[in-house]
């Protein structure tokens, strides 16, 4: 009995003594002690909005176009824009692919309805991969190659990282009219 005295005489010393730490609540603190922050005037993150009057761009039509993966948005590269993708390409040092598809080159949905399943992912290599390929001008003249072999498929450059043994990039190097 003893014990337990002692052990609620001690919880009552200690709650009191902390109680006398804790000030009392007197109110919000005044703003005027803070530095004043304003807004950069050439700052865009008050522009945008989630009301209703917001303008976008929009991403891609729902009706009428085919979605053919990575870039596949952009107008049909020039020669000079292709070799400066195929140039990035090389300077990560990922392998350069060809690849081409005649007929349904597109994404889309026939044989199954999981999620993240698409048809039209998996294309035929031109060739091997070009691994140790540095020049861009080489990758453009086997899209050049293909192009006369299958003048009515779509290409691709896919570019591989062989080290992470993955697909780091793909865009459409070539569509037929």
């Amino acid at each position: 009995m003893a014990s337990l005295m002692s052990t609620s005489a001690v919880a009552a010393l200690s709650t009191a003594s902390q109680a006398a730490m804790v000030a009392p609540f007197n109110g919000l603190k005044s703003m005027s002690g803070f530095p004043v922050s304003r807004k950069n005037v050439a700052d865009i993150t008050s522009i945008a909005s989630n009301g209703g009057r917001v303008n976008c761009m929009q991403v891609w039509p729902p009706r009428g176009l085919l979605k053919f993966e990575t870039l596949s948005y952009l107008p049909p590269l020039s020669q000079e824009a292709l070799l400066k993708e195929i140039g990035y390409l090389l300077r990560k040092n990922w392998v350069p692919c060809v690849e081409f598809e005649v007929g349904k080159a597109h994404v889309y949905r026939e044989n199954n309805r999981s999620p993240g399943y698409y048809d039209g992912r998996y294309w035929t290599m031109w060739k091997l991969p070009m691994f140790g390929c540095t020049d861009a001008v080489q990758v453009a003249a086997e899209v050049e190659e293909c192009k006369k072999a299958y003048p009515d498929a779509h290409v691709r450059i896919i570019g591989f990282d062989n080290v992470r043994q993955v697909q780091c990039i793909s865009f459409i190097a070539y569509k037929p009219e």
